[in-house]
């Protein structure tokens, strides 16, 4: 729970709902979220479940708040379980304490041991005993309800929802739940209470509830993407489910190929037509796509490759996030091959930094890797929408071709124009093979050179301006972060209210190529450093150690998934500073 400074009220509360595979958890925390959306309250869920295709455990992990939110707190207020199968799995995703509450099935089980060393309060609610005084009623409605109860939620925005999901159900299954849900209000009565929180006030803009995925979409299709070629992959795949009919609107295509290799190439082909294309994948995706992406920055073909991060090696956990792609993404290419790897911020940012990349990939005639991951990809928000962007970078292509058309004729900027297919005059040769300027394949070694300063050039001379980092507060201290460590690095500091000692914030968007100038000005007066990262090795701090000049006393906070990162260990590892 996050308290209002002025007021000493609930400012947040976090919740979990937990059950096994085909409870309706994910449903019932996905309704919630809508439900405080049309309250006027901002709200962030993330899902937990296990590697399996059915059944297993479930959790909705949800977070309301007065304020616009990017991340969890560092403990939930409310534990929900319709049932305990499985739940172990997860109980270290689930921090509580001695003020957390948790309401539980006395039909469910037992609590497991690691939960119930917490140290929480607990009471029962007989989930499944109040249903069956109801015709057709689920436990997770029952649970809806108490969760509304408890946190002050209105209930007539509950039945706006559950009318809203449930219309093609019939007006028996939209009854029976409405029955369920306030009766779960009604059992409340005998809870203990929880802090609820104050009626946000009301907005007369609409917000969106979006998940990373969709806002990946919807920037993919601003930026003008028009052919979309992609194999299924947890946890990108909803990036393509919401691309299929919205490309179909647009006079788009989405092709679902036969595996990776296949969508690769499929997008450059398109490309190569004058089509702005785009896959996405995850990380073994990725891997089985390097070469082809090699292809791209030889033949100076744009594409975007957006690659949702999961854990890894192999097949890893992919269910759950990490980000621990970015070695592959910066340095997986064979030969030396400038191409542009970016990072969303937040899953608002998602939308913008797909957009961005697009155009950077068109105007560049160069690969673009969108490092997105699992917990920006598929967490729900409800935000402020997005203002509209005037990004407007093309591709370079004549409209006139004389005699001498030259595709990889060098320029001052290292760009040169791109005739498409049909262009009279304007046949070249567009493959993997090292060429001169005309595009014939060439093994010289002058060849060679020029054509590596040329695509050395086009990338390191562009200006790409205030977007390549978020840059926030002033101080001696900065923090370093980038993707979805953004969020938890953000909440830390917003609690820091009654700290004397400012830090500054810098959140990477732009990764390749590296802006050292930038860097140094953004660092000025910086004394020390802590660099925040989801993975193992350190993989984000040796990048930055190995691209830039940073302060002498710095240190490196990383972990590798399925745990979050939480704001109070920022805290930590800031508080050895103060």
């Amino acid at each position: 729970m996050t308290l209002d400074t002025t007021t000493g009220t609930p400012s947040s509360i976090s919740i979990a709902l937990i059950g096994s595979g085909g409870s309706g958890v994910m449903t019932a925390g996905s309704m919630l979220l809508d439900a405080a959306g049309r309250s006027h309250w901002y709200a962030y869920m993330t899902r937990s479940s296990g590697p399996q295709i059915r059944g297993g455990e479930a959790a909705a992990l949800i977070r309301i708040s007065n304020t616009p939110i990017e991340s969890h707190d560092n403990r939930f207020d409310i534990l929900l379980a319709i049932d305990w199968r499985n739940a172990e799995r997860f109980a270290g995703e689930i921090p509580l304490d001695s003020d957390s509450l948790i309401v539980a099935d006395p039909d469910g089980g037992d609590i497991p041991d690691k939960i119930n060393a917490m140290g929480a309060r607990c009471c029962e609610l007989p989930m499944k005993a109040l249903c069956k005084n109801i015709t057709g009623g689920r436990p997770n409605m029952i649970a809806l309800g108490a969760i509304a109860s408890l946190v002050g939620l209105p209930e007539q925005s509950l039945i706006d929802v559950l009318t809203k999901v449930l219309k093609n159900k019939g007006e028996e299954v939209i009854t029976s739940s409405t029955e369920a849900i306030q009766a779960g209000i009604s059992a409340c009565d005998s809870l203990p209470s929880c802090p609820s929180l104050n009626p946000p006030e009301p907005h007369a803009a609409k917000r969106l509830n979006i998940t990373g995925n969709e806002a990946v979409g919807i920037g993919a299709l601003r930026g003008g993407v028009r052919f979309v070629a992609a194999y299924p992959i947890t946890p990108a795949t909803e990036v393509l489910e919401w691309l299929a009919p919205m490309l179909d609107k647009v006079g788009g295509v989405l092709v679902q190929a036969e595996d990776e290799l296949s969508s690769v190439n499929q997008i450059i082909g398109a490309s190569f037509g004058g089509v702005p294309a785009l896959t996405a994948t995850s990380g073994p995706g990725l891997a089985l796509m390097m070469e082809s992406i090699g292809l791209a920055v030889a033949a100076e073909v744009p594409i975007v490759v957006v690659n949702v991060m999961r854990g890894g090696p192999s097949t890893g956990i992919p269910t759950k996030s990490e980000q621990t792609d970015l070695n592959i993404a910066l340095y997986g290419l064979h030969g030396e091959a400038p191409h542009l790897v970016v990072a969303p911020t937040s899953v608002a940012d998602c939308l913008f930094t797909t957009q961005w990349a697009v155009q950077l990939a068109e105007a560049l005639q160069t690969a673009a890797i969108v490092l997105s991951d699992q917990s920006l990809g598929q967490t729900r928000a409800v935000l402020d929408r997005p203002a509209d962007l005037a990004l407007m970078e093309r591709r370079n292509v004549p409209t006139k071709i004389g005699p001498d058309y030259k595709r990889y004729a060098v320029t001052p900027s290292g760009i040169s124009p791109m005739a498409l297919p049909g262009t009279t005059g304007g046949q070249y040769t567009a493959d993997g093979l090292e060429h001169n300027e005309a595009g014939t394949p060439s093994s010289q070694a002058e060849d060679h050179l020029t054509q590596l300063d040329k695509r050395h050039t086009k990338l390191h001379g562009y200006n790409f301006g205030d977007h390549w980092a978020d840059i926030e507060g002033e101080g001696d201290i900065a923090v370093i972060t980038w993707g979805s460590s953004s969020g938890p690095v953000r909440e830390a500091l917003s609690q820091r209210h009654n700290k004397e000692r400012n830090v500054r914030l810098i959140c990477m968007r732009l990764l390749s190529p590296e802006q050292p100038e930038k860097m140094e000005a953004a660092l000025e007066g910086v004394e020390r450093i802590l660099v925040v990262e989801q993975s193992h090795s350190g993989q984000f701090y040796r990048y930055l150690r190995a691209h830039y000049d940073l302060p002498a006393e710095s240190k490196a906070f990383h972990r590798p998934g399925p745990l979050p990162i939480r704001p109070f260990e920022v805290h930590r590892e800031l508080a050895e500073w103060e």
